[in-house]
């Protein structure tokens, strides 16, 4: 069994102390490939000479929403030359924050429309943050158009899932639909086609139930493909297979 994490933070601070440790349970875990998103510019060196030194590692870079003390519009035009020079998997990770206070709003639509106008052009898949924002989101990509890409950690509803289906994209589930009371998540991922879905851990953000309030990390990943296995009567094998095939032909990743 072979599973694709498709968004972690492996460059994070977090794991500074013990990242070939936790990419070696990755791969006990059977976790192939990981797709990690940048959060800000200042990142991205880091980001790429962490994934340089780990070929299961797939870079995203991009300008996150709840970074936004961090970003300068220079960053834009810097964002554009890294994609060309580096040809990251995805851009991202990028896009809608609501829930933090203390965010401006137009400041966010700006440097996410400029982000999505990039992936255009570029013909790059597009990782996307929504948090209490996935209506707007929604309209803003039908409003670009020609995307393609994932809404990680989705939290709409199952209308505003189809919505994003039919505009080609996918939603990454992970740590929370693991918890009892997630019971949205837990019918959606129940009744969903399987090839809109991505599975991803957002570590070390995000565990799932049985380390809940601890570091999540991709060996975690099995535990979040049982259970949806679980939810739908389905093996794990087939949701593993089925998810990793999704994000392999997304980001165009290598095969395993």
């Amino acid at each position: 069994m072979q599973l694709v994490d498709s968004h972690c933070h492996l460059d994070a601070p977090a794991f500074d102390g013990d990242r070939d440790a936790v990419l070696a349970r990755a791969s006990a875990a059977g976790v192939a490939a990981m797709v990690v998103p940048a959060v800000t510019a200042a990142g991205w060196p880091g980001l790429r000479q962490a994934c340089a030194a780990n070929p299961a590692l797939h870079p995203a870079y991009g300008l996150h929403p709840m970074f936004l003390a961090e970003h300068r519009p220079p960053h834009l035009d810097a964002l554009r030359a890294w994609v060309e020079r580096e040809a990251p998997c995805a851009i991202g990770e990028c896009g809608l924050d609501f829930f933090v206070e203390g965010l401006d709003a137009d400041t966010q639509r700006q440097y996410f429309h400029a982000q999505l106008q990039l992936a255009r052009e570029a013909g790059l898949p597009v990782i996307v943050h929504a948090r209490r924002a996935t209506e707007e989101v929604i309209h803003t990509l039908r409003r670009v158009g020609g995307l393609r890409g994932v809404v990680h950690s989705f939290s709409g509803s199952p209308e505003q899932a189809r919505q994003l289906w039919d505009l080609g994209f996918l939603i990454g589930l992970g740590g929370p639909l693991t918890y009892p009371r997630a019971n949205r998540l837990r019918t959606l991922v129940a009744t969903m086609p399987l090839e809109f879905l991505l599975l991803e851990t957002d570590a070390p953000d995000q565990p799932d139930a049985a380390i809940r309030g601890q570091r999540n990390e991709p060996a975690r990943l099995p535990a979040v493909a049982a259970a949806i296995a679980g939810l739908r009567g389905q093996t794990v094998e087939e949701i593993a297979a089925r998810t990793s095939e999704n994000a392999r032909r997304l980001f165009k990743l290598p095969p395993a």
